[in-house]
């Protein structure tokens, strides 16, 4: 039996396969027909689409902060993503792991089981994502010793001290990549009287975003529509613009992190300071990031070495270990 581990992410969907490792990473995007909800396209093909569609076509995201906006187009999705991993019905009732954020409510995580059990799973085991982003990120939790980790994923960032195998205490904010897209998106508008879509903010997020105010300036020539004259225009956006984008957002989490901090039992407390903070998600890959952790809260913190799997490789790990799940 091939049992699967599944990140079900705002901005990316991961699956892992026991034996075969990640055979999946694809936008949790899905273009449909508006009036039908007929798919046309999932997945990249679906991602280009965005904001490029046709009045009577649509690309959305059935993902929204961490959970299923979208019942029936998550289920379309999944059910094909499985099905371009060799077909699931190879897998004969599998079990099944899916990441969730520490604050995903009862009705939601139901949802998610749902959505689980009608691709045929045999048992679904709903896991908090920066619990499995530790274990996936190196860090051993099943000591009596804290551990911290900040996983900024897509449409949350959760915070969590662990020990023990579990979580002592935990925030989840929905500030995290999206944000981040949008704050550029703001910025452009109100700045430079330009208009951009989503992919151009997030293209701009992955080529010169950073948190901390940049030495040497990096640019990038950015298209989009001019507010004022209504036409197409180009103009060079530089990093020193994107970290005042970000200011406001960055606080939110540094504020929550700090949050969870002055929360925690001070024996654990002790161990963070010596043990640092992990930092993991896609977030993790903004310049700087490590930095202004280590500045604002007085505490040694490190970027995961691949942040982006960290929790799908979570995953992994405990499927190699469903025996503790299962207890």
């Amino acid at each position: 039996m091939k049992n699967i581990g599944i990140d079900l992410g705002t901005a990316n969907v991961l699956i892992y396969i026991k034996g075969e490792g990640i055979v999946l990473n694809e936008p949790s995007v899905v273009a449909i027909e508006k009036d039908s909800k007929r798919p046309l396209a999932f997945g990249i093909d679906a991602y280009n689409m965005l904001g490029k569609t046709p009045g009577k076509y649509e690309a959305i995201k059935p993902m929204k902060d961490g959970v299923i906006a979208d019942f029936d187009i998550t289920l379309m999705m999944l059910n094909y993503f499985i099905n371009k991993v060799k077909g699931f019905g190879m897998f004969k009732k599998p079990k099944i792991i899916i990441c969730c954020p520490t604050d995903t409510t009862e009705v939601e995580k139901n949802a998610l089981r749902e959505a689980a059990e009608r691709l045929g799973a045999k048992r679904v085991y709903l896991e908090e994502e920066p619990k499995v982003a530790a274990i996936g990120a190196g860090l051993d939790i099943s000591k009596p010793e804290g551990n911290m980790i900040v996983d900024i994923g897509g449409g949350t960032t959760d915070i969590a001290v662990l020990s023990l195998g579990d979580i002592v205490i935990s925030k989840s904010l929905k500030v995290a990549g999206n944000s981040f897209d949008n704050d550029i998106k703001d910025f452009v508008k109100d700045k430079h009287k330009l208009l951009i879509g989503e992919r151009t903010a997030n293209d701009i997020k992955h080529e010169i975003g950073t948190v901390i105010k940049p030495d040497k300036k990096k640019s990038m020539k950015i298209k989009g529509r001019d507010l004022v004259s209504g036409l197409p225009k180009s103009l060079t956006i530089d990093s020193n613009e994107i970290y005042q984008a970000l200011s406001n957002d960055i606080k939110k989490i540094i504020d929550a992190t700090k949050w969870v901090l002055e929360n925690t039992p001070p024996e654990l407390a002790a161990d963070i300071y010596k043990n640092g903070i992990m930092i993991t998600g896609g977030g993790a890959l903004l310049d700087g990031i490590d930095k202004v952790f280590s500045n604002e809260l007085a505490v040694s913190s490190n970027v995961a070495e691949n942040p982006l799997i960290s929790v799908v490789s979570g995953t992994g790990i405990l499927l190699d270990n469903l025996r503790l799940l299962d207890k």
